[in-house]
């Protein structure tokens, strides 16, 4: 049977009222429907309908066309939907408040005067005791590692979690192409990233990379987990050139990593602690380096087994130089001063 608009729109309601999340409802119609299913924008705006209390999933009857008279109480609706959701699109304008596209465009640009940006992303609104506790550890850092010129950087492991997807789109810059001025622009069908996903650990230092530690049939990490099998591997791995050599580790504040199990684990090792503040994506190597780097290697490919997703990752990770290890560590130590020059920011 063909699946129709209210069909679709019975399947988002049916999942709004389990609880589901926008993403989640789009990545399950996806992975059922492929290029048929609704966008994601579909689906959201119709959790924002249901949310709004709608319970009809039929089209709503309009008289004529929409109005296009630009008038006072029309421009503060529109103030007032963009003061609500910075990401609000001229359909769900025009849907809510049922004027014309022509009269939302000039209400816009000519008497608001709003414009649409990307946004640059930010790990977190950061109060100003977490901005000080930044620059504290970053100062801290600075000193004793001599603005990373020390040699115990040598003995720094970092490590973090993170999914690999069965898929995971390209982004739009990775699939553009060259056009000639008599061609037709490309097209290109937007699909979400599967559910199809597995946790995975990844440490290094700046030798390069420890080990890769996939968490087999768990979906999110533990302290079980993290100090019965991820962590010996890791320190296994280290130790295997020099047994008693000294162990820096750099992980984030994760409530397994900072759990008493792993603290006790960890001393009872001799694992040295570098500490980390909270919120700081920024100031993590995996995070700022190392999985932005190869998940843009892994987009775009389509893996059958989340097993090939995983040696994918592995294998890229494997492939890259020395070089690239060591710049990390240099650009982490610069951040560091960079954050302590910015107050925190």
């Amino acid at each position: 049977m063909e699946l129709n608009r209210e069909h679709f729109r019975a399947i988002i309601f049916h999942n709004f009222r389990r609880g589901m999340s926008r993403q989640e409802c789009f990545d399950e119609l996806n992975s059922l429907y492929s290029d048929k299913a609704p966008s994601y924008s579909t689906v959201k705006n119709w959790y924002n309908e249901f949310n709004r209390g709608r319970c009809s999933i039929q089209d709503e009857s309009r008289a004529g066309r929409p109005k296009s008279v630009v008038v006072p109480e029309k421009i503060n609706a529109v103030r007032e939907l963009i003061k609500q959701d910075r990401h609000v699109t001229y359909r769900e304008i025009e849907a809510s408040l049922d004027i014309s596209m022509t009269s939302i465009n000039k209400i816009l640009h000519e008497h608001l005067s709003v414009k649409k940006i990307c946004s640059r992303w930010i790990p977190h609104n950061l109060t100003n005791a977490q901005k000080k506790a930044r620059v504290d550890w970053c100062k801290e850092m600075l000193e004793k590692y001599i603005q990373g010129t020390s040699k115990a950087v040598y003995n720094i492991y970092t490590g973090d979690e993170s999914w690999i997807y069965a898929y995971e789109p390209e982004t739009k810059q990775q699939s553009t192409v060259w056009v000639f001025q008599d061609e037709a622009k490309p097209t290109k069908v937007v699909r979400g990233r599967s559910t199809s996903k597995q946790m995975i650990a990844c440490f290094f230092g700046i030798n390069g990379h420890v080990a890769t530690v996939a968490l087999e049939q768990r979906r999110t990490v533990n302290s079980e987990w993290y100090t019965t099998i991820c962590l010996p591997e890791v320190i296994g791995e280290i130790r295997k050139k020099q047994k008693n050599r000294r162990i820096i580790l750099h992980h984030d504040n994760a409530s397994s990593h900072t759990s008493t199990q792993t603290k006790a684990f960890l001393t009872e090792r001799k694992i040295e602690l570098m500490g980390h503040p909270p919120y700081c994506p920024d100031l993590a190597p995996n995070d700022f380096f190392l999985f932005p780097h190869i998940k843009n290697k892994l987009r775009g490919q389509r893996f059958s087994t989340l097993e090939e997703a995983v040696d994918a990752f592995k294998t890229h990770v494997l492939e890259l130089p020395q070089s690239d290890w060591k710049k990390c560590f240099e650009n982490w130590f610069k951040r560091m001063q960079k954050c302590i020059d910015h107050h925190g920011e």
